[in-house]
């Protein structure tokens, strides 16, 4: 499966601090499984990188997937407040409560 990121979460990821890709739990995200490989296309660059799904958490919004995981492991820097509020600008309160969202643990490869 193919995700394009903004930068910043793509540049966390690629340094190894964002091990939790957070999306809505939708048709698309339902496909996946453990061990599949997720290739990841930087929005600005263009550049790839290639992760495999260590484990897939599953929460009813985004407020219960915050509360679950460490900042960092989010993308957050140390010094940045971490708001499940923030993922409101990408996917709405209905769709989450339709769908879900899943925390998608990937490792580098």
């Amino acid at each position: 499966m193919i995700l394009h990121l903004d930068d910043k979460p793509f540049e966390s990821i690629k340094n190894g601090t964002k091990t939790i890709e957070m999306r809505l739990f939708d048709e698309k995200r339902r496909l996946l499984k453990e061990n599949d490989i997720i290739e990841f296309i930087n929005r600005t660059t263009n550049e790839s990188i290639n992760a495999k799904i260590v484990k897939l958490h599953i929460f009813k919004n985004f407020e219960e997937l915050y509360n679950h995981f460490d900042k960092l492991k989010l993308g957050y820097s140390e010094n940045e407040f971490a708001n499940f509020k923030d993922m409101e600008a990408y996917y709405s309160t209905i769709e989450q409560e339709k769908y879900g969202v899943v925390g998608i643990e990937i490792k580098l490869i």
